[in-house]
């Protein structure tokens, strides 16, 4: 079974009531070869809300209490990161996942890039929570864009 992000399959979960939907992903969740997962809704973040990012590292660090994950006004919600992170992960484990679809950029879902921590639109090299905590727990995480390149011939 392969987990995506929810917003990838086209449910407005994004922190603006938005999603980023991927006909192929959505495709997938149709043909129920794809769970869904929101690891912000699953941590009890509403929809909309206040957008956030990490502060001062990535989702290794915030695992490993060494970051925060701020929203613009400063608004500690690491705490809810890290919950709706496990939470994703126990549905992995649940369904067996063997490949993981998160949306990029994301402070929870980033596999590769997420925003810098400033909320100026820069990004750096890192993982978001969940993806960090999934790759820890051995699961095979990539971006959307990643799958969307056919190299997993999903």
């Amino acid at each position: 079974m392969i987990l995506v992000s929810s917003c990838l399959a086209g449910v407005e979960c994004r922190y603006d009531g938005s999603h980023n939907v991927q006909e192929k992903i959505q495709q997938l969740t149709r043909e129920n070869k794809a769970v869904l997962v929101c690891p912000e809704v699953f941590g009890g973040c509403p929809t909309p809300r206040e957008p956030a990012e990490i502060a001062f590292g990535t989702g290794e660090d915030v695992l490993a209490g060494k970051a925060k994950v701020i929203d613009r006004f400063g608004k500690d919600v690491t705490g809810l990161f890290v919950a709706g992170a496990y939470k994703a992960l126990e549905t992995a484990r649940e369904h067996h996942a063997s490949l993981i679809v998160l949306k990029e950029n994301s402070p929870s879902c980033g596999s590769n890039m997420i925003y810098d921590g400033w909320f100026a639109g820069n990004k750096i090299p890192g993982e978001g929570v969940t993806a960090a905590l999934l790759r820890r727990e051995g699961f095979k995480v990539i971006s959307e864009n990643e799958f969307a390149s056919g190299e997993y011939g999903v």
